[in-house]
């Protein structure tokens, strides 16, 4: 199998509009990244203008995600990862935390953004003993992202499903535990779920600050209770602490004491 692929579809025709602002490259510029335009500063700095925290959100959420990929390699064993919502490569990124644990560890992300797609072909490469292939494809159609990922994982094997800050963007929220059902399904005893999302009932400036930025034109994000996304766990076996403000999902012990935020997440093994 090839160390870096592509998987083709819709999106890698289209062409990317500079001129609405776009969630994953306003997430990039939180990160403190570069591949973003100036109207994706200008609808980011407007949003901490309401709500300055969505920095250490963006943030949090990155470092929760380092901390589950690290037990999962180092701890779990485990060698494949499809992460899906990968959203523009900036640092930490799934295989690269993965392979410097372990350097044969095989990675499919999945977007449908052009321009992340553009960045990925440049950018995700593979150690020469594993893999990193991308595919091209909505969340909403997860029998394509399955079909396309078996070209590098084998679902035969324990395999890790990352959905961070990705759910949200689906608006029916049976339709989301739809997705994740359909996902797990497909893995074997064994594999792991790894969810964090923005919450509602945790701060109401944030709630605020994101429902005036689903009304300005970009593509929505959905903030969702804590026991929505519990339930994205249901049927799994949640590694302790559960579903938590993602500082306390199993924060360094010699760090400062963990925030809490509105972003929760959790990790949970399919029995």
């Amino acid at each position: 199998m090839p160390d870096h692929a592509t998987t083709p579809g819709p999106a890698e025709h289209q062409k990317i509009d500079t001129s609405v602002p776009h969630s994953a490259r306003i997430w990039n510029y939180w990160l403190g990244g570069k591949d973003n335009y100036p109207v994706d500063e200008q609808a980011g700095d407007a949003y901490t203008a309401v709500f300055p925290g969505i920095v250490t959100i963006a943030r949090s959420s990155r470092a929760f995600l380092r901390r589950n990929i690290t037990y999962l390699v180092a701890e779990a064993g485990i060698r494949q990862f499809l992460d899906i919502g990968t959203g523009l490569p900036t640092a930490e990124n799934t295989h690269e935390v993965a392979q410097r644990l372990a350097p044969e560890t095989r990675i499919v992300y999945v977007d449908n953004d052009p321009m992340v797609l553009a960045h990925a072909r440049a950018l995700l490469y593979s150690t020469p003993e594993g893999a990193t292939a991308y595919v091209d494809a909505n969340v909403l159609d997860p029998d394509r992202i399955l079909a396309a990922a078996t070209d590098t994982l084998d679902f035969s094997r324990p395999t890790a499903l990352i959905l961070s800050n990705i759910l949200g963007h689906v608006a029916d929220y049976d339709q989301a535990r739809s997705i994740v059902t359909r996902l797990m399904g497909a893995l074997p005893s064994g594999s792991y779920l790894s969810i964090n999302d923005g919450s509602r009932g945790v701060d109401p400036v944030f709630e605020q600050a994101q429902d005036a930025y689903n009304e300005s034109g970009a593509v929505p994000y959905n903030l969702r209770t804590v026991d929505q996304i519990t339930s994205f766990f249901d049927g799994l076996e949640l590694l302790d602490p559960g579903v938590v403000s993602v500082p306390h999902w199993r924060p360094d012990p010699t760090g400062p004491a963990p925030e809490v935020v509105a972003e929760h997440g959790g990790l949970a093994r399919k029995p």
